[in-house]
Formats: C-alpha cells, structure tokens, sequence
C-alpha cells in the first residue's frame, strides 16, 4: 500500500434539500478517492451532514417537529443519494453524533485555556440562511446580506468570542509558503485580499437558541454553527479518541468545498486549528457553481435539477460522466439538457460504445469468443496507453482536473477507434495467411479496452465493472488494485468474453425538461457582419476562461473527397498532434495552409464531419462565403502556447 489520503466534502446542511451542486462535490471527491485507491493509496473519503443552528430550529418548529426528527428525515435523503451515485465514502459524520460532541467540546476548550475565546456582547447583523456574521460594511442596502439576497436580522447578545485578528499575519505566512494550500489560484487571490483588508474577533457562540453542542463550562450557550461544522473533521479523523488513529490521517490532504463556503475553510479553520495548535489542511479547493441553461437554480423559477429524476432518465454513470466532463473543475458551470444528451450519444455511445460493442462482436466472429493478452509489449497500442495512463495520473493526483483526465482516456478511445479503422479486421479475416496478424489487432483492442475500463473505474464505476466483465476478465477492477495493474499486458491467458447489453443506446428522442422549468430562450440569428445586437448575451471572466485557445502549427492540409467547404488540417499543438476541420476550402488552398499557425478552440468536445472526427476548431473572421480571414499570432510563437 501507499501513502494515507485523507479526502473529505464539506457536510451538507440538513435544511437543504440533496440538488445538482451537492451531488457535483460528492462524485468529485469519489472519483479522486476511487482512483487513488486504484493505484493503491490508503484513502479515507468523508463526508456527512452538518444538523445545528437556528435555522434548523426554526424549520422543525414551523413543522410541528423536533430538530433531531427533521435532521433523521434528510440524513436518510442524503444517504439514499450517495447509494445511488455509487459514492465510496468510508465514514459518514453527523454533527449530533456523541462523537463530535466530545471532540467539538475538548477542541474548543483547548483554545479557550490558551487565551484565545474570551467572553463578550456581540451586537450586529446576522443572516439566518446562510448562518453568517455580516460586518454593516459589507451590507447591501436596506440590511440584506450581499451573499444570498436575504434579510438578516439585528442581533445583541453575550458571546464568546475567537481571537481570529491574532492570528491575520500567520495565515497570509501560511499560504505565502504554501501557494496550493488554497485552489484555484483565483480563490487563493480572493482569501489573500479578504485576510489583508483585516481580521476582526470572530463570535463564536449564541444564547438566543439551543440546538447546538454546549459551551464546555457554560451550557447556555451553545457554539457558531461553523465552530461546530468544521471541527467534523478532526472528529472523524479520531481528535481526542483514537490518537494513533489521528495521527495516521490528520492533516487531511483536502477539503473539496464549494466557492460560497471557501471563507470559512480557507479563514476561520485554519486560525481555529492555529489556535488549538493543531496542522492545517495541505489543500483546500472550492470548486464553481452550476447554473441550469444560463440560469441560477431557484425553486421559485422551477429550475432546480434533482439528481434522482436525471438518473432515472439517463442512468447513474451518464449522469456522473457528465459532472466531471462537461466543465472544468473549479469555474462555474452550466446544465442543459442538450450537452448531457450530446455526452451521452457522442462520447458514450458512440466512441466508447459502438468501440466496445465492435470489438467484442469481432472477437466473436473471428476468434469463437476468445481474447488473449497482446503478444508483443510494444504493440500498436501500447504507447498510446501508457502515455494516457501517466497523463491521467499527472491530471488527478497533481491538479483535480477532471475533465481533462476524461479529455485524455477519450483521445485514447478515439486512437483505438482510428486503429480499427486502419486495421480493418474483416478484411484480414478473409486471409488465412494473415490470421496471426488478425489476433494480434484483436487482442490489442483487447488490452485497450482493458486499460480504458480500469481508468473509468474511476469515473464511471458500473460501467467499467460491466465492461471488465464482458472482457472476460476475473473480478472487478476495484479488486485489482496496484501498480501492475496499469501496465501494458499485464494480463496474459486466453480467456472467454461474455458479450452483454450495448453500455449506452442511443437517446434517440426528446424527455421530458427536466425540473419543469421553462428552457433558455434560443440565440438570436447573428447580424450582418460586424454588428454586435445591442442586449447580446454577456459572458462572465469566468466563461470566457473556460475556453482553451492555442496556437497551432499546421503540419498538413487536404482537400476532403465530395466537400467544397471543408479542409482536413493535420495540426501540432505544442507535442499534441489533432485532426481538425474547417470551413475554409472556397477561399483557402491546402498547400498555402502547411506551416502556418493558426489559433484554435482546444477544449471543443469532438464533431463527426464526412465521416472524420474533428479534435477542435480554427478561429477565423467571416464576412460572408468569399471573404474568410483566419486569426494568427503576430511573431514566432510556438505551437501551444495559451491565448488569452
């Protein structure tokens, strides 16, 4: 075994219904502790659910119920959720739990007795919702908090207080001396600038209610519900209780957090863990949000996506393919019904599926059902897998990037695409003469497979054990953990397929909207060339950087048999070679385009045209048919190189 991880969400508050952004955490940090797991790390995955303050003393008592009850009630939600989603946490935490009781209490009476909590009257603005302390500064007019539009409420009361102020030089050291302690690199900008305008003494307990864990020393008050939160994971991580325990995990390595949390992970914990003179987390990564077809999600306009009803229409593993593909991990991103359906016929069935379901069908027809391990280590193939396989492992363990992991396993699965395609076995099954060499190209095919369904046991667990099974192979993936497992041609032997159901049909018609709001309005046509609408759809810095645009080299161009528009460009995008289509055949000749660079959309999902599958797009300025300029780089940039 490897190193220990320690891996946690934040807990979910009880007072929520489980929707889309929930569910997006969740299958991240899954996906990360599934694959570490894979490579053999000793992973504990946390998460839970957060189940004190006033709000959820006030929701119960508007139903007529206890705290307790209503927290019973959703913990049962959240957990049913997580089944679904496949989720592999190892422990799930609850705030009532005696447990965290015990440690909540020990932890905050070692910063007590170090000097740090002192009694005091706090009187100011509180927002109930969000279970926050607004400084009157920040107050948008007429006492609404800036953070979710609603009123707070003037409070005065005895509290205790957390000497935060002290420790404002210490933690800009801290992530001066760690610069991925906070990520991305843009929330990591945001907590700087916050920490340097000045840390004011933080109210950490309130008398005005009950439903909390009792001040040690003085039960009439009960502590800062986000005292109480954040101190779950050192108590699930043993504090107090199983020291060897503690030792094995903590510090934990991260904390995946959505951005409209990231102040009380990235401020508030780490001087509280300062304070009781405890390590602070290595990592703290506060993810974007979703919003529904250019839309923020709200109940009043019926546009909240609830992740059940999307499962029982397109299936657990599409849903969870298309969190962690459709954006890049850490900026917002947007839901529509069109791109999931548009993941699911062209990534998943089409390039994964359709692959999975010709090959097996060949080895059926050719081989009476039986596969074999690559003959050779160095085969067709094999370059191509090992080179995604480490690519796949930098993108995870080093930069959460998810969607960029899934990019580089589908340039693989479109590499053994191309390869059947050059290879055409039923070709080589009408010589005899060539029979070695029609094993050979299956059982490649074979060993590709193998590989693509251990890197989406990751992502897409029920997919990969149904296609490790199918493949003939003993187990599943989850059980064959190590780093032999990654090699090329590990596994050796004949064995038998077991051919099954297609991993993914084709949605051929149109469902139901999901969440019953009413779709985005459809774009307007573009005007003449030139105009700009007056009202256009602005973007957000955000969006726009969402956009991967390179410099590319063209290393060839060609004419495309029964297309007067479309050119079919071979181009270099700094050591990654890609085919790309454009539209530009009726003012550009292919022999003019060879060496000159290009600027192109990188991260555009892949397109099917004349039967060539395009790996992203040229920019370029149309008038109109005639009067096509492509964009290019002044001077000598080299190929790959971002554009901003």
């Amino acid at each position: 075994m490897g190193s220990q991880y320690y891996l946690t969400t934040p807990i979910y508050y009880v007072n929520d219904e489980p929707h889309l952004g929930h569910a997006y955490t969740t299958v991240a940090a899954d996906a990360l502790a599934r694959y570490m797991r894979l490579r053999g790390e000793d992973v504990f995955f946390l998460t839970g659910t957060d189940e004190h303050g006033q709000k959820v003393e006030r929701a119960a008592r508007e139903r007529g119920e206890r705290p307790i009850e209503l927290a019973d009630r959703m913990v049962d939600r959240f957990k049913a959720l997580w089944r679904r989603l496949g989720i592999s946490n190892d422990d799930f935490i609850r705030t009532t739990e005696d447990r965290h009781k015990r440690a909540t209490q020990l932890f905050f009476q070692k910063i007590y007795e170090r000097g740090d909590i002192y009694k005091g009257t706090y009187e100011g603005w509180y927002c109930t919702p969000c279970e926050t302390f607004i400084p009157e500064t920040q107050m948008e007019e007429g006492n609404i908090c800036p953070d979710c539009g609603r009123p707070t409420e003037r409070l005065k009361e005895e509290s205790y207080f957390f000497r935060m102020s002290k420790y404002q030089g210490a933690l800009l050291d801290h992530i001066e001396k760690h610069p991925d302690f906070i990520q991305p690199i843009t929330r990591r900008n945001e907590i700087v600038s916050f920490v340097e305008r000045g840390l004011k003494d933080l109210s950490i307990s309130r008398t005005s209610f009950s439903w909390g864990i009792p001040v040690p020393g003085d039960p009439r008050h009960v502590m800062y519900v986000w005292v109480d939160a954040l101190a779950n994971y050192i108590t699930a991580a043993g504090y107090g209780q199983d020291p060897e325990r503690f030792a094995r995990y903590w510090p934990a390595n991260l904390h995946l957090i959505g951005k409209d949390i990231l102040r009380f992970h990235a401020v508030y914990w780490p001087t509280l863990l300062m304070a009781a003179d405890l390590q602070i987390p290595e990592k703290v990564f506060g993810h974007g949000w979703w919003t529904v077809e250019g839309r923020k999600m709200s109940k009043s306009v019926r546009n909240v996506v609830e992740p059940n009803r999307l499962m029982d229409e397109f299936g657990v593993d599409a849903f969870r393919y298309f969190l962690l593909r459709e954006v890049p991990f850490g900026l917002d991103g947007d839901f529509s019904r069109a791109a999931l359906i548009g993941r699911i016929n062209g990534d998943l069935a089409n390039d994964l599926g359709n692959l999975f379901s010709r090959v097996l069908a060949m080895v059926d027809r050719y081989q009476k059902g039986m596969l074999a391990g690559p003959k050779e280590p160095s085969g067709p193939l094999s370059s191509g897998a090992r080179e995604m396989t480490e690519e796949v492992r930098r993108l995870m363990m080093e930069g959460m990037a998810f969607h960029r992991a899934l990019g580089r396993i589908w340039d693989f699965i479109g590499e053994m695409n191309r390869f059947v395609d050059e290879k055409a076995p039923w070709v080589l099954s009408r010589d005899k003469e060539r029979k070695g060499e029609l094993e050979g190209v299956l059982n490649d095919l074979g060993e590709g497979l193998r590989v693509v369904a251990l890197h989406l046991a990751a992502f897409m667990p029920g997919t990969a054990k149904a296609m490790w099974s199918q493949l003939g192979l003993p187990g599943t993936p989850e059980e064959q953990v190590g780093e032999d497992l990654w090699r090329w041609g590990v596994q050796q032997g004949v064995r038998e397929i077991r051919k099954g159901e297609a991993l993914f049909p084709r949605i051929e018609k149109e469902v139901a909207q999901v969440g019953g709001g009413s779709p985005a309005p459809a774009a307007e046509k573009s005007g003449s060339a030139g105009s700009v609408k007056e009202g256009a759809l602005k973007i957000s810095i955000d969006e726009f950087a969402r956009l991967d645009l390179r410099v590319a080299k063209v290393l060839s161009a060609d004419s495309i048999t029964g297309s007067k528009k479309l050119i079919k460009l071979e181009v270099d995008l700094g050591g990654e070679r890609r085919t790309l289509l454009a539209g530009i055949a009726q003012t550009h000749k292919p022999q003019d385009l060879v060496g000159k660079k290009v600027i192109v959309v990188a991260n555009l999902q892949p397109a099917k045209l004349m039967g060539i599958e395009s790996q992203g797009m040229v920019l370029a300025a149309v008038a109109d048919e005639k009067n096509i300029v492509l964009v290019v780089p002044e001077g000598d940039i080299p190929p790959g190189t971002r554009v901003k």
